[in-house]
């Protein structure tokens, strides 16, 4: 891509904004440099790598990124056996210590089955330097100071230091404490100059302690002297100093040579290092934004749903369909200079760009976008003051530019066409330009103010009309695009809104020719229609969902209770038995105590009483059945048949048998719902066409407010707003006592998923939460069971 287009199309500002999103100067580089690719194969693999990066930072709402450093400069320096400074090997370390933890925070994500395939491979090639990470990181800590340990040679010299310096210092203090030093020193104080220590003297007892001068104050009245009774300890001390400092020459030299034998595997972790910050960046950029994953094709396809223009502020920019490539391969935006043509251009050319740079785009998830192997954009006034050419001339010599090297594989945006020069002949030029581009099989995208394009639309095949609405009323346009509409002049609307006296009008009306008043007219009429028609269709749309997401839950829900009743009636009979038993085994015993009770004490009760008695006690008990004896057996066995009409037993509801399923189990289609019943519990009513208008529906979910939809659609909302609106459908679902409920939050960056599960996860009346299924809607989806 030229870098022309990158900054007509303001790529270059979505690269800036990226730059914010980096943890290092590695990945900031490669934002840098950072263009859309023309290779389909490899767009498809940059935004897998993307959309596994957003999984990541879904689940772990972070990655462990801090503390990579550019090391590439220290390594080739110590292949030539140059010698690092601790800072230089401390960044190493870092970069090591980095590395690793990546690897093992993306392996141990893997491991909770996540797929990352193309994250892992790269994390792969990473080889753990623990070695050398611990070597340098036991030599020098995190301020760059070597430490007493990184030797023992080291460690005995910065003892020996330690032990000079103190005996010094307290030879000195000595001497400063003393009663004649009160009025011979400046002050009481030991001090150090060019390494030495020393006392300041005043000047005129500059011989009292003998010794060397090494400083004066600004004034000269002060003199910094080492005396020279400390001048041999002085010495041994610098001599210590020397051999430290050879010493941590060593150890540095040392390090510095560990390092450049792991030359190509540090080489290996600031590659992976710097992508993996440069992707993970991407994400962050992409959440800001509220962007998805498109779909991608090679056959120039466009399909952008509720697309936003990524640099305009989210609350204040409109969103809007952009659909290209299917039915028709051009489109031409006609009306007045109102705005919003020019950013629907740009936001179609920066969402192709942002696609094939890798990068999520601002629309809704189900978008698709196609790789071009050129995105040619022709916007602006571009007037050449170099060149001393007019804004007209300065098109044309882009254009011309455009029509030498466009092909079917490219993407091309003009803004204007035609503008700058006598209207007849622009028109005239705009749509050859047009012709000359369409017929080669690009993708066209042109905004013009000429009314002749109106008809260019309908008079070539492939070619479709658009506008951009207008609200005569605030006389602002609402920025919204009008696909299959064509633009209208609403001068006239807008100077009587503005006061314009209505006689003026009316004879300006007089002089427009009667087929441009038809055609206005047509138009108004054909914007108002499509309003209603969406209107309509949404309607529709939301009817639609809400009646399959309540069969679905109707049936789910029959399907459970039918297969929960016969265990529960089961249970029921045991314990009813289980009771019966009981009481037959205490009646026993009461018969025997009695029996026990006339033999001991001679009680007259006669034998026939206790027989008649135990008869009564097993009268009492009722006969138990099982779940299948306690259905209805008065129906007469009768052969179904396909079509017949039937009750079904279990759910006292009319059906008509569609087909037999198995051995003794049917098919039967109750009101919307198909369900497998057994034949047992089937009652036969007669043929199909003579019961079949008195059909009732299975059931009704009612609650306090019937109009509680089943789902909750989120997707396009701001975060707080999602919230509050989950927050109250949850209390209204639970009013009209729905057992489950779904939420719709789209995949996206993952941010309003993880809000919504959090709010329900502590919510007193939720039981518990779940992904939707494959056919529900997968992780786009939660699904809410209550208590």
């Amino acid at each position: 891509m030229k870098d022309r287009v990158l900054k007509v199309l303001e790529f270059t500002k979505v690269r800036e904004q990226l730059l914010e999103h980096a943890s290092s100067s590695l990945g900031r580089d490669k934002i840098k440099n950072l263009v859309p690719s023309t290779d389909y194969d490899e767009v498809v693999k940059l935004q897998a790598e993307t959309d596994e990066a957003a999984t990541v930072l879904r689940i772990k709402g972070n990655v462990p990124l801090s503390g990579i450093h550019d090391i590439r400069p220290h390594i080739k320096r110590s292949v030539i056996g140059g010698v690092l400074s601790p800072h230089e090997l401390v960044q190493i370390s870092s970069t090591i210590h980095t590395s690793r933890q990546m690897k093992r925070f993306l392996e141990e994500i893997a491991e909770e089955r996540t797929e990352i395939p193309i994250l892992l491979e790269q994390v792969d090639q990473i080889i753990p330097l623990t070695n050398l990470e611990q070597a340098i990181k036991m030599a020098i800590d995190e301020s760059g100071e070597v430490l007493d340990g990184a030797s023992e040679l080291l460690r005995s010299l910065r003892h020996q230091l330690r032990t000079s310096e103190a005996r010094v210092r307290e030879k000195l203090e000595s001497m400063i404490r003393s009663s004649s030093a009160q009025k011979m020193l400046s002050d009481a104080i030991v001090t150090i100059r060019n390494d030495r220590f020393v006392i300041p003297v005043k000047q005129e007892y500059r011989g009292h302690y003998g010794g060397i001068i090494h400083d004066q104050s600004s004034s000269g009245q002060t003199l910094f002297i080492e005396p020279q009774v400390i001048v041999q300890l002085n010495n041994q001390l610098q001599d210590i100093r020397v051999k430290e400092q050879l010493e941590i020459e060593r150890i540095l030299i040392e390090l510095s040579a560990k390092a450049a034998e792991y030359e190509s595997e540090l080489q290996v972790i600031v590659k992976i290092l710097a992508n993996l910050d440069f992707v993970f960046a991407k994400v962050r950029y992409g959440r800001k934004i509220k962007a998805s994953m498109p779909a991608m094709n090679n056959e120039g396809r466009i399909s952008l749903y509720k697309a936003r223009h990524p640099l305009i502020p989210i609350d204040e920019v409109v969103a809007n369909d952009i659909m290209l490539g299917k039915d028709y391969s051009t489109i031409v935006i006609t009306g007045p200079n109102t705005g919003g043509k020019t950013v629907t251009l740009k936001t179609l050319g920066l969402c192709t760009l942002m696609a094939q740079a890798g990068l999520q785009v601002p629309a809704l998830d189900g978008s698709e976008l196609a790789v071009f192997g050129a995105v040619y954009a022709d916007i602006g006034d571009e007037q050449s003051i170099e060149q001393s050419l007019s804004t007209f001339s300065s098109h044309m010599v882009n254009i011309v530019d455009i029509l030498d090297r466009v092909d079917f594989n490219s993407l091309v945006l003009f803004d204007e066409l035609g503008a700058g020069t006598d209207p007849q002949e622009g028109a005239a030029l705009a749509i050859s330009i047009l012709d000359e581009v369409h017929n080669r099989g690009a993708r066209v995208v042109a905004t013009t103010h000429y009314p002749e394009l109106k008809a260019y639309g309908y008079n070539r095949e492939g070619v479709l009309n658009a506008s951009v609405e207008f609200d005569v009323e605030t006389l602002s346009p609402t920025y919204k695009l009008l696909l299959g509409v064509p633009g209208r002049s609403n001068a006239f609307e807008i100077s009587k809104r503005l006061g314009l006296n209505e006689r003026v009008i009316g004879a300006a009306r007089s002089h427009v020719s009667e087929d441009t008043n038809q055609i206005d007219k047509m138009i108004a009429s054909l914007e108002e229609s499509r309003r209603q028609a969406e209107n309509d269709r949404d309607e529709a749309l939301d009817y639609l969902k809400q009646a399959e997401k309540l069969h679905k839950d109707l049936q789910q829900q029959m399907i459970e209770f039918y297969e929960k009743k016969d265990s529960m009636l089961e249970k029921a009979a045991e314990k009813a038995e289980e009771i019966v038993v009981e009481a037959k085994r205490e009646a026993e015993q009461v018969i025997r105590e009695l029996r026990k009770m006339r033999t001991e004490k001679h009680a007259d009760i006669k034998e026939h009483e206790l027989i008649e008695a135990k008869r009564r006690l097993e009268g009492a008990a009722p006969e138990i059945k099982k779940s299948d004896k306690l259905i209805n057996k008065k129906t007469k066995k009768y052969t179904f048949t396909p079509g017949d009409e039937v009750k079904v037993l279990t759910f006292n509801q009319n059906g008509i048998l569609v087909d037999k399923v198995s051995g003794d189990e049917w098919q039967v289609q109750i009101g919307i719902l198909k369900m497998k019943v057994r034949e047992k519990d089937l009652e036969y009513i007669g043929a199909s066409q003579t019961k079949q208008t008195e059909m009732k529906p299975l059931a009704i979910v009612r609650g306090r407010d019937s109009n509680v939809k089943l789902e909750l659609d989120l997707r396009g909302e701001r975060y707080e707003d999602a919230l509050l609106k989950v927050e109250k459908y949850i209390d209204d679902a639970l009013l009209a006592n729905y057992p489950r409920v779904s939420i719709i939050h789209g995949k996206g960056t993952g941010a309003l998923r993880q809000g919504v599960q959090e709010y329900l996860r502590n919510h007193r009346s939720v039981k518990k939460i779940r992904f939707g299924e494959a056919g529900e809607g997968g992780s786009g989806v939660t699904v809410v069971e209550f208590k």
